[in-house]
């Protein structure tokens, strides 16, 4: 680790200026009435995962120093890091210092972005079916060839069974109406479904419809989408943050952030697992993020805009928010809040 102790007044002064500057945009760092200062190979905090993070101990008035212990996001680390392992987002660099019979922490953020641009795909429609104009549509999923849905809207919201075909309602129950119904998934023969604000997700057998359980949010405040990939839940919460759950005891086990090269993607909203990957529709957009559920790097977009032309314009007419993957089929479905269809995609990876 790289510890200086000796810097010219003007490079000190420039430094100091440097990092207060940034503590004024939402750096972490202690100059003022600290020590130490802790520096990294990026002036902007910004750093690809594609580089080796190296941190460097500014001691700033030149005390002796015994020892310094190291740790990103809480787990202990070396001054010099290879970042293609990490998960993206925003992380905390500390470092505790020990000199003099003392102790003092230091801390940075930093911001840890993928190395690759979205790639770009598109979409070829393969079938068009009928949708209830009136479904403030939440979720949609496919679960052994028979698809269900979750609606929102206080008084409004619903679960629902259809027959796609024909848009046909199978089977339904309406929410009380002191929940806003939002994403749904399902997993060994339970329906779990999340509401908005009010910190719950319902839990529902099946094929009776009946609400068996519970459970209650975490450290996400809010139920926006859902998915699984057959061990453990990912949620969304409407930010950047993408929750893992475990699927016997439905708590947060931790969380991934979605990010491009260029920074965070906010307003996640539906969820869906399709073939290894996570498909999030981001809120008021229409399109959808797919997303690497290891790390948050948002591997490629697809852009749906063009679809919302082709459904019958009304006063209600909303945003597209829908996705169910046919496992069967390999196609996507799609709609929105309102929309009178549903379309079946191909997606085509340019």
């Amino acid at each position: 680790m790289k510890i200086n102790n000796t810097m010219q007044p003007s490079k000190l002064l420039t430094f100091i200026s440097f990092n207060l500057l940034m503590a004024s945009c939402g750096n972490t760092s202690k100059v003022k009435d600290s020590n130490f200062s802790v520096q990294i190979n990026s002036e902007t905090n910004v750093i690809s995962n594609e580089n080796t993070l190296t941190v460097d101990i500014l001691n700033l008035k030149n005390l002796k120093i015994d020892s310094i212990h190291l740790t990103l996001d809480n787990s202990k680390i070396s001054n010099s890091i290879t970042l293609s392992e990490l998960s993206l987002g925003e992380k905390l660099i500390k470092a505790k210092v020990f000199y003099d019979s003392k102790t003092e922490v230091a801390i940075k953020k930093v911001i840890l972005v993928h190395k690759n641009a979205p790639k770009i795909y598109n979409y070829e429609i393969v079938n068009t079916y009928p949708h209830d104009i009136t479904s403030y549509t939440q979720g949609l999923e496919f679960y052994n060839g028979d698809l269900y849905e979750s609606t929102g809207q206080y008084g409004e919201s619903k679960l629902r069974k259809i027959d796609y075909n024909s848009g046909d309602i199978i089977n339904n129950i309406d929410l009380k109406k002191a929940y806003f119904g939002e994403g749904l998934s399902i997993l060994n023969d339970k329906i779990y479904q999340l509401t908005w604000k009010e910190g719950r997700g319902l839990v529902y057998d099946i094929n009776s419809f009946e609400q068996i359980e519970t459970f209650n949010y975490g450290q996400s405040k809010e139920g926006w989408g859902l998915c699984n990939d057959g061990d453990k839940f990912y949620k969304s919460d409407g930010t950047e943050y993408i929750w893992l759950l475990n699927a016997n005891t439905l708590a947060e086990e931790g969380y991934i952030q979605a990010y491009t090269n260029n920074g965070k993607l906010t307003n996640l909203n539906e969820l869906e697992w399709v073939e290894g990957f996570i498909y999030a529709n981001r809120y008021q957009k229409n399109g959808v993020a797919i997303i690497n559920p290891t790390n948050g790097a948002i591997e490629a977009v697809i852009d749906f805009r063009k679809l919302k032309s082709k459904v019958t314009k009304h006063r209600g007419l909303d945003v597209l928010n829908g996705m169910a993957y046919n496992p069967k089929t390999k196609t996507l479905f799609v709609t929105g809040k309102r929309w009178d269809k549903l379309f079946e995609v191909k997606i085509i990876k340019n």
